[in-house]
């Protein structure tokens, strides 16, 4: 069973940027669709991007576009967020997940079948 461990999170201040990493381990990385959730306190769990299983561009949502970049290395079974032009609202809990079965869109936390257990983002206005 793959286990996925994220890394890189902090407390950043508003205009800067941080690299979230998540580290796969316990089996075939690159079968998994990844993506990127957050969840805010208070808030449910939203989509934050999605990379294909054999790379290439990412899917993002509405409030990242333009300042997150989603990529992967399947050769070290590591998935990245790289976060630019951060802002007080994008402060929460940020979770890598994995797609085994490949969903169309995968824009739902039930699409997801892997999860890893969350790092903290906090970004100071």
């Amino acid at each position: 069973q793959v286990q996925l461990v994220e890394s890189g999170g902090g407390l950043v201040q508003a205009g800067g940027s941080l690299r979230l990493s998540c580290a796969a381990s316990g089996g075939t990385f690159s079968r998994y669709n990844m993506a990127w959730f957050r969840q805010a306190p208070g808030k449910e769990r939203e989509f934050v991007a999605r990379v294909l299983w054999r790379g290439g561009g990412g899917n993002y949502a509405d409030s990242v576009k333009g300042r997150f970049t989603i990529s992967r290395d399947n050769a070290k079974n590591t998935v990245y967020l790289q976060m630019n032009s951060l802002k007080s609202e994008d402060t929460a809990v940020y979770y890598c997940a994995g797609d085994s079965n490949y969903h169309i869109f995968g824009y739902s936390a039930r699409d997801y079948d892997l999860w890893g257990q969350g790092i903290q983002v906090t970004v100071s206005s």
